[in-house]
């Protein structure tokens, strides 16, 4: 069950259904826009449970690090979570289709969630998430294909960076790609691709689960 950044955790959702307390932090999954609550939420539907917190941080890295921030350090119950930054990404790197699934492979903490989406039959790349403030296009993309990106987008790595200022935690970011330099933001076909992106970020919310499960956690 999701909970809004506005809402605490009760204790109860800390533990397992016999009531035997799980010993762990939260997982506070991190998103920038409405439409990725909106995939999230639907996500959290097909029987997804547990202490999950999800925070809409809106577009950009200063709404994003400011909102991680703030949540983090502001809410008792959220102490210690873990933090995943998701949402929609622009693909950069040869192979790298609409509807695939990037995660960023800067931490050891994404090895195991890249292992658990894959498990859901998804197309998953690892690799570095690139960190714009805008949306990029053309040249620029190009660019940060050159320098070995294999997605970009503008909430990632600001929200890693706040995590990580807040205190030792599993923090890592994985990404839907929405659109390539095939099929740009804006063009007719980007509904399309937009529509599947969706659909894949709400069927991929088990492996977040998984990933908090079995990650090596500070609180055990």
């Amino acid at each position: 069950m999701f909970r809004s950044e506005t809402e605490p955790i009760p204790p109860d959702l800390r533990r397992g259904p016999e009531g035997k307390d799980l010993g762990r932090g939260p997982l506070l999954v991190v998103c920038a826009l409405g439409v990725e609550a909106a995939a999230l939420r639907r996500g959290s539907r097909l029987g997804a449970a547990g202490p999950v917190a999800l925070l809409r941080t809106g577009m950009g890295p200063r709404n994003a690090e400011r909102a991680v921030t703030r949540a983090l350090r502001d809410d008792p119950a959220l102490r210690g979570a873990a933090v995943l930054a998701t949402g929609f990404c622009a693909g950069l790197a040869p192979g790298v289709a609409p509807g695939d699934v990037v995660v960023d492979d800067r931490t050891a903490d994404g090895a195991p969630l890249a292992a658990a989406v894959r498990r859901l039959g998804c197309t998953v790349h690892t690799g570095r998430i690139a960190a714009s403030d805008h949306v990029v296009r053309g040249a620029e993309r190009f660019a940060l294909r050159v320098a070995g990106a294999t997605a970009v987008d503008m909430e990632s790595a600001a929200v890693q960076r706040a995590a990580h200022a807040a205190g030792p935690r599993p923090v890592t970011a994985v990404r839907v790609v929405v659109d390539t330099p095939e099929y740009e933001l804006l063009r007719v076909a980007t509904l399309r691709t937009g529509i599947n992106a969706f659909r894949v970020l709400r069927s991929i919310l088990p492996a977040f689960l998984d990933w908090h499960r079995s990650t090596e956690l500070p609180w055990r």
